[in-house]
């Protein structure tokens, strides 16, 4: 791959509840023909049907294999790079869906546009660097919530659980820390509610059947996932709505807790200059605040989950793990600062993140303009999803790239390596804005994690057979399963986590 993968598909999908299976009675063998005119070079894609389009020909169980409507797709590093990096202004706007559209009506900052866009995400990447993203207040928070998910873990006693509520729930109470100020207990209904909500409306995000509604808004509003994804929406705002009505009655101008706070003072002191016309609104504070928990508590927990899940398949990749960190810490509390002596334990978080290619497709890029990019003309408006998928198992890049092989980031002497293609966070200026952060929590909760715990198969089950086939929505985390976590220091009861 790295060499130009355009392709236009004129899209959607099928299999709407199963309801929709009679069209596979119309599916025909397609023309590999392209059906791009040779005088405007736009870039090639697969002839359409008429009325159908390219639809019949699209995988909708694995979307990222596919389409989701018609769009340029850039696949492999050198591609991907050159559109979000070297053309940065011409690729940088977002493409919203239209099932997002209608829920953010362009506020926030991950499905908007234009002046308000640019204005959040200045703001958001100022105040939650100034609340702790990726520094030591942050740190804190991050140990804080490792120290009591080892609490929760230990009280499993060594027997099967399920890692999925457990580590979401940590990885989120750091969310609420930096947004709201404070945490909240893991048996808080308020809290629960608000983690599952989040869950929830990202697997129905992928779902089919709203797959085939952002391809045919008007035609397929009946959809009973679009009213559910809608009506999940509906009850966090409420939720949120309560959330910030508190601390609005709380307020101390002097002394913000967290990113809201510094929203609404934003907010206050522009009225009072009468600025009427300003993107400090609570509608944009509502779905500010949505954008940074549906991307900081899932995408980071899910990459946590299969860490874990690769260490118990890979038990001799895990003692080398272990042995390293036994050796570099101790029993003392990792901290940021170890990654730099652990070279071995960071090319294995790297790896994991690589491999799990969690968000396979970024979401949807649009051009700004007109653009001749790599001889084709791409015209202004139109849909470009950068396919992550080729860029981390680009095989022109990497060495094994559909296996877990951690010394990928190793060189020689077994010292940490960065690649240029390792881009899981997406690239240019439609990055992800939480990056910092997330590294610092993969960092600390994976290390802290192996350092207390060994991480096995349940009983009866072999290494071999722990499956790996990702579980398919918008983004891509591991089939139900459980683990089993085996203190490593069962005689140290007094050690300090």
């Amino acid at each position: 791959m790295g060499i130009l993968d355009l392709f236009l598909q004129s899209t959607s999908s099928i299999s709407l509840l199963g309801g929709l299976v009679v069209l596979l009675l119309f599916y025909l063998v397609f023309s590999s023909s392209f059906s791009s005119k040779e005088d405007r070079k736009e870039p090639p894609g697969p002839k359409p049907l008429p009325l159908f389009g390219n639809l019949l020909q699209l995988d909708l169980k694995r979307p990222y294999l596919t389409l989701l409507k018609k769009v340029v797709v850039l696949a492999g590093y050198k591609t991907v790079k050159e559109a979000l990096v070297n053309h940065a202004e011409e690729f940088g706007e977002r493409d919203p869906m239209p099932i997002m559209h209608e829920y953010n009506r362009g506020h926030g900052i991950l499905w908007s546009n234009g002046d308000s866009w640019k204005e959040m995400r200045r703001f958001a990447l100022t105040n939650l660097r100034d609340f702790g993203m990726g520094r030591k207040a942050s740190e804190d928070k991050i140990i804080e919530e490792c120290n009591n998910l080892i609490g929760v873990l230990k009280k499993f006693k060594g027997e099967a659980f399920d890692t999925t509520q457990p580590i979401k729930y940590a990885v989120c109470n750091i969310i609420c820390s930096i947004v709201y100020g404070s945490r909240f207990e893991n048996d808080d209904p308020e809290f629960t509610s608000l983690v599952d909500c989040i869950s929830a409306r990202v697997q129905l995000l992928g779902s089919p059947s709203i797959q085939v509604y952002n391809m045919f808004p008007r035609f397929c509003k009946w959809t009973a996932n679009r009213k559910s994804f809608l009506r999940l929406g509906a009850a966090s705002i409420r939720q949120n709505l309560q959330l910030l009505r508190r601390l609005k009655e709380t307020l101390n101008p002097q002394m913000c807790r967290g990113f809201v706070d510094a929203f609404l003072v934003r907010k206050q002191k522009l009225e009072k200059s009468g600025i009427t016309n300003s993107h400090f609104h609570d509608e944009n504070l509502m779905i500010t605040v949505q954008n940074l928990f549906s991307a900081g508590t899932d995408t980071t927990a899910i990459t946590l989950r299969w860490g874990l899940l690769l260490m118990a398949k890979y038990p001799k990749i895990q003692d080398q793990v272990q042995e390293e960190v036994s050796r570099e810490i101790g029993s003392r509390q990792v901290q940021v600062e170890d990654r730099k002596n652990l070279h071995f334990t960071n090319a294995v978080i790297h790896d994991t993140q690589r491999l799990a290619n969690i968000a396979p497709m970024s979401l949807p890029h649009r051009t700004t303009q007109d653009v001749t990019f790599q001889g084709y003309v791409i015209k202004k408006g139109t849909a470009v999803t950068p396919l992550l998928t080729s860029v981390l198992y680009d095989e022109s890049e990497w060495e094994r790239p559909h296996s877990f092989y951690p010394a990928h980031f190793l060189d020689k002497d077994g010292k940490f390596v960065k690649r240029e293609a390792f881009m899981p966070f997406s690239a240019g200026h439609r990055a992800c804005p939480g990056e910092s952060l997330a590294r610092m929590e993969l960092f600390i909760f994976f290390t802290t994690l192996l350092q207390h715990f060994r991480f096995t198969p349940p009983p009866g089950v072999s290494e071999d057979e722990l499956d790996l086939t990702p579980h398919v929505g918008f983004t891509l985390d591991p089939l139900p399963h459980k683990l089993c976590a085996a203190p490593v220091h069962e005689e140290e009861e007094g050690l300090r986590i």
